[in-house]
């Protein structure tokens, strides 16, 4: 079994079929096709992609060739995140031949760290004699944060050293630049990750002084005197990015300094990587205040400025949050990345308050928001991920050419697919934790999973069809020594439910989502907890102008969609209404394997207009339609075509 550090949890997989167990596939793509595809992008051998030359920097920096640094100034973190993967595939099951291609790759990185431990392919390469001169657009220590996760994660899945021993080499040289002492720079960087990163460290090692650099980070963030106006003046005011140019403090949340803010601001994906490490840091130094920060804007993103597949960021200008309720459902962004970092959010989160508000985020962005990232052959991505598609006006609008009616071969900024495959790889840390003296069970995954509590281990083996089907099926393999409360999960979405503990109901009412099952357990004990899982229609908030008047189609966790591949061209037509039956049903042969809901709707009967008007007084007549329904995650895996998630309602 995997090692299980700081309370984390260990799982197993379980051997049930394709239906009965939803993630088992995804990891299994990401060890058999995802990385052994990313890893042939990183070597630019994929014809037709945009090279990468991310090894072959690293080639440059190490001595071992001669040639220019390529890509964009963060190139690095697509290696790191690359072995990070690794290592947590390595956890689940060791595999000597991708171990070994690892191994080569951290020996490659060891050769090109400078002799103080600096590690930047770009500052060594291209700008040499210019390192910590342009922390605001530089991400220097963005990849360092980036390698410090590869290397504790590979150490905690291999035991060895030589990776984390590059990340601990590289993080001493950033404590003795950086901080409040005399001679050091009292910078930060642009975009956070080296905060949780470091927190990653400090528990990995043991080392406090990590833990209270990271806070010192993000204690900096945003005080006066402002440090990128002070070192874009000593820099003599050029730019490495110029388009950062239209961009005030608020993008790198430095508006004003991190405890003070109240609401997401800037880049999505940087508030998400900022606030995990606050979230992070307010549990280890039992910080009220910065507690209070991460829960006033964790309120604020997803009360106000999320979508309903858990996407977050709404301009396609920054990448970034706008205003409350502002969440255009055809120009959005949605980064894959920014889903990603809400799910390590959210973990973090519970860790500082085991409150199911925030599971049920988490799991809203497994299935939804951060999945539809990757297609079902693991070997094409989306960056942008939309609520409606029109291949036609995505092509021609100039406003709309961020979003991809269909999934990319890779990207140029490719930080999306490296941080989906890390993400699906760890999944074992999402899924369960033993918090304040209870065993929780956070999300409802096939396997074996193993929380330590303070009575000793309590292996649970859950099998279910979840999220197609409500039924979670929990035995226990292993039981705590003393009395232990065992704490499920009640999904949000679930109005209806009924739990068993040995075959007789379990009377109870949930707190903070969880229902707990307090008794001595032995390893003969069996729990069922049973979801109802209805057809639901979704309605958004009054305010948001784009979902007015429509719904959007749900059952459980998953989020559903239209495809044009199912229901034709012109879905915006199409009106359901309620009271309608639905029915749901599984199929074997679609999307590989899915459960697709089928309902009643009109569609516009476009003979009733007064052809060749483009506008009229007269209305439109309607005809009777059926649809069908699929999960959004799965969308965009039959070719380009049309789709919906907001449905117009009304006859």
């Amino acid at each position: 079994m995997p090692r299980s550090l700081h309370g984390q949890v260990a799982a197993l997989d379980s051997e049930l079929p394709r239906e009965r167990d939803f993630w088992k596939p995804y990891r299994d793509l990401v060890v058999r096709t995802a990385l052994p595809y990313q890893w042939e992008v990183l070597n630019d051998r994929v014809p037709g992609v945009e090279p990468s030359h991310a090894i072959r920097n690293f080639r440059i920096a190490a001595g071992l060739e001669h040639g220019e640094f390529h890509g964009y100034v963060f190139q690095d973190s697509d290696v790191a995140k690359w072995l990070e993967t690794v290592g947590y595939c390595l956890m689940r099951q060791r595999d000597p031949v991708l171990e070994a291609r690892a191994d080569e790759v951290i020996g490659l990185v060891a050769k090109a760290q400078q002799p103080d431990g600096y590690l930047n392919t770009y500052y060594t390469v291209k700008e040499p004699g210019r390192r910590w001169t342009n922390l605001h657009e530089g991400h220097e220590l963005y990849c360092a944060g980036h390698f410090i996760e590869a290397g504790v994660a590979y150490h905690e899945a291999t035991g060895k050293g030589a990776l984390l021993q590059v990340a601990t080499g590289y993080a001493d040289l950033i404590s003795r630049t950086f901080g409040p002492g005399p001679g050091k720079l009292r910078g930060y960087c642009g975009h956070p990750e080296i905060e949780l990163a470091l927190v990653k460290l400090s528990e990995a090692t043991g080392e406090r002084r990590y833990l209270e650099l990271a806070l010192w980070f993000v204690d900096e963030r945003g005080r006066e005197p402002y440090y990128f106006d002070l070192e874009y003046e000593r820099r003599g005011r050029t730019r490495l990015m110029p388009e950062f140019r239209g961009f005030d403090r608020s993008y790198l949340q430095a508006h004003v300094p991190v405890r003070e803010q109240r609401t997401a601001e800037g880049h999505a994906v940087r508030v998400t990587y900022l606030y995990s490490a606050v979230a992070d840091l307010a549990r280890l130094a039992a910080d009220a205040g910065l507690a209070a920060a991460a829960v006033r804007v964790w309120d604020n993103a997803t009360r106000r400025r999320m979508y309903v597949t858990g996407g977050i960021g709404s301009a396609a200008v920054g990448e970034a949050f706008t205003s409350d309720y502002d969440l255009p459902t055809d120009t959005m962004y949605a980064e894959t990345c920014a889903s990603v970092g809400m799910a390590f959010w959210a973990q973090r989160m519970l860790k500082l308050d085991a409150d199911a508000r925030y599971a049920d985020v988490m799991e809203l962005e497994l299935y939804n928001g951060a999945l539809s990232g990757m297609s079902l052959d693991g070997s094409r991505y989306f960056y942008v991920n939309p609520l409606e598609s029109v291949p036609e006006r995505t092509a021609r609008n100039p406003g709309l050419r961020h979003v991809k009616p269909a999934r990319q071969p890779w990207y140029a900024c490719a930080c999306c697919p490296s941080n989906l495959t890390r993400l699906i790889a760890s999944l074992d840390r999402y899924i369960g934790s033993a918090l304040g003296g209870a065993a929780h069970v956070h999300l409802y995954v096939s396997g074996t999973i193993e929380l330590p509590t303070e009575a000793g281990p309590f292996r649970l083996e859950q099998s279910t069809a979840y999220p197609y089907e409500g039924t979670v099926r929990i035995a226990v393999r292993n039981a705590p020594t003393a009395e232990t409360p065992l704490r499920l999960r009640i999904p949000g979405w679930c109005a209806d439910w009924r739990c068993n503990v040995n075959g007789a109901p379990w009377a109870g009412s949930p707190r903070k989502g969880y229902l707990e099952i307090r008794r001595q357990w032995s390893a003969r004990d069996q729990v069922e907890l049973v979801l109802d899982m209805p057809v639901r229609l979704l309605r958004s908030h009054p305010r948001i102008r784009s979902t007015a008047g429509k719904v959007c189609i749900s059952r459980g966790p998953l989020i559903y969609c239209l495809e044009e591949a199912d229901n034709g061209p012109l879905l915006h037509e199409l009106r359901v209404s309620e009271p309608t039956e639905w029915s749901t049903r599984w199929e074997p042969g679609l999307l590989g394997g899915t459960m697709v809901i089928r309902g009643a709707a009109t569609r516009v009967d476009e003979s009733s207009w007064d052809e060749p008007a483009l506008y009229s007084t007269a209305s439109t007549a309607s005809v009777p339609a059926r649809i069908l329904a699929v999960p959004y995650a799965l969308w965009a895996n039959r070719g380009e075509g049309e789709m919906l998630v907001w449905i117009s309602s009304g006859a």
